[in-house]
């Protein structure tokens, strides 16, 4: 098939790599010429395991190609999806100009029928804006073509998202009839083999399984961190708790392990959204509004914990910072807890000596060339000088270091942990102070 991609951005690049990979025929659409030019290149502007390959190959093979010709793309495929951005407003609702500026340019150059597929992260009721966008240009260029509006949400976990695109759980097609049914089965035919995973509802409910989603599973996540602050107040080990809830089948052990906090593209975004339009709507979301409160007071977790340890004089030390992305496998910095924490040290006089496998250039995009930061080349460098050690991401290599050089290269043998790699009872045994999240008093210092 002859797809069409607007916006080659997380989204849309691995959406379009994984289509072209199974055979389909992919035009890419960007404004950005540097980054189409680039892409051409095989330089790729995220870090997502698999992706480069697939890129690389498939616009070798011509079939996947870049381009900022907006005419171009509208021609090239009856498919069209949508895949911008739709960053927050100030009041953190969706911005939808992107989405609404490209169904505005394929209405502007269409001349057969088209099938254009949301696949951005929208509110609910966005389809029907972009199907009157659509209509109202078509009727100002006196043009009776035929159209359908989709809504197909993505369900991509960062880190794994070409695994995701490529075997999906669940594919949500969300059509206003079912004229573009049989087209929407052809596209996802190869990904839909083993058993149906296709599920059909109306628009608006396609909308919202999108931000449901994501809502329950933010959830999860402070929930376990409500529990873990509890579990620290009364000396219990969140850990064993984990472990004791996740048996149960009904609750499971995913998006249940306690941290300094979720950050990212979507969990962030997606809570405020859904707060937002549900506030539009003179209905208060109690539950998301306290997960939203929640995540903001874990992020301040850990620079509490070290605020605590050193009684408040952090002016002039030296802190190694093992973790910047806000997951493990990305480099995506945005609403990642390790920003809070870095902004909360500079604040206070101290400096900060960082390493992450994949999110350091993110970093120095962000932040600049700073005196109080230092970017290194390994977790080891980081340690060096360091008067201790904190870790905000749970990056595999992480996970089984040098304790006793660890121990030699510190000021002081303490280490905040905020994804609670290590067990306490042995790094005591080590003969370091050790902070975890909800892994009891005697831990945390409570």
């Amino acid at each position: 098939m002859r797809v069409t991609v607007f916006g080659i951005g997380y989204v849309g690049l691995v959406q379009a790599a994984v289509l072209a990979e199974v055979g389909h025929d992919v035009v890419c659409v960007d404004v950005d010429e540097k980054k189409v030019e680039n892409l051409k290149k095989g330089i790729i502007p995220i870090y997502e395991p698999g992706l480069k390959p697939l890129v690389e190959t498939h616009f070798k093979a011509g079939r996947l190609n870049f381009t900022t010709d907006a005419a171009l793309g509208v021609e090239h495929g009856e498919v069209q999806f949508i895949a911008v951005g739709t960053p927050p407003d100030e009041d953190g609702s969706a911005d939808l100009k992107y989405v609404l500026a490209v169904a505005s340019t394929i209405a502007k150059y269409m001349e057969s029928h088209k099938v254009i597929i949301d696949k951005s992260t929208v509110p609910v009721g966005t389809a029907d804006k972009v199907k009157q966008k659509i209509a109202d240009i078509l009727t100002e260029r006196g043009a009776a073509i035929e159209f359908d509006v989709v809504s197909n949400p993505e369900f991509l976990k960062e880190g794994a998202a070409v695994n995701d695109c490529m075997r999906p759980d669940r594919i949500i097609i969300g059509t206003y009839d079912e004229r573009p049914q049989d087209l929407m089965r052809e596209l996802y035919a190869p990904f839909n083999r083993n058993h149906d995973k296709v599920i059909f509802m109306d628009v608006r409910s396609a909308e919202l399984t999108k931000y449901a989603a994501n809502c329950m599973l933010a959830t999860k996540i402070s929930f376990m961190n409500e529990m873990a602050n509890l579990a620290e107040i009364l000396g219990a080990d969140i850990e064993a708790v984990r472990r004791g809830i996740g048996s149960d089948p009904r609750i499971g052990y995913h998006f249940i392990y306690p941290g300094c906090g979720y950050g990212g593209s979507c969990f962030p975004k997606d809570v405020q959204a859904l707060i937002r339009t549900s506030e539009q709507h003179s209905y208060q979301p109690a539950i998301l509004q306290a997960v939203e409160a929640v995540n903001d007071r874990q992020k301040t977790k850990l620079p509490t914990l070290v605020e605590k340890h050193f009684n408040g004089q952090l002016a002039g030390k030296t802190f190694a910072l093992w973790g910047l992305s806000f997951k493990p496998n990305t480099d995506d910095m945005r609403e990642a807890p390790s920003r809070v924490l870095l902004e909360a040290l500079w604040e206070k006089g101290a400096k900060v000596q960082a390493f992450d496998p994949e999110a350091m250039e993110e970093t120095q995009r962000i932040y600049g060339v700073r005196d109080d930061l230092s970017l290194v080349g390994t977790k080891e460098a980081a340690l060096k000088g360091a008067d201790a050690l904190i870790i905000c991401t749970e990056w595999q290599q992480f996970r089984a270091p040098d304790f006793d050089l660890i121990k030699q290269q510190l000021g002081e043998a303490v280490i905040f942990d905020g994804r609670n790699l290590f067990e306490p009872s042995r790094m005591t045994r080590k003969g370091f102070t050790y902070y975890a999240i909800g892994r009891g008093a005697s831990v945390t210092g409570y």
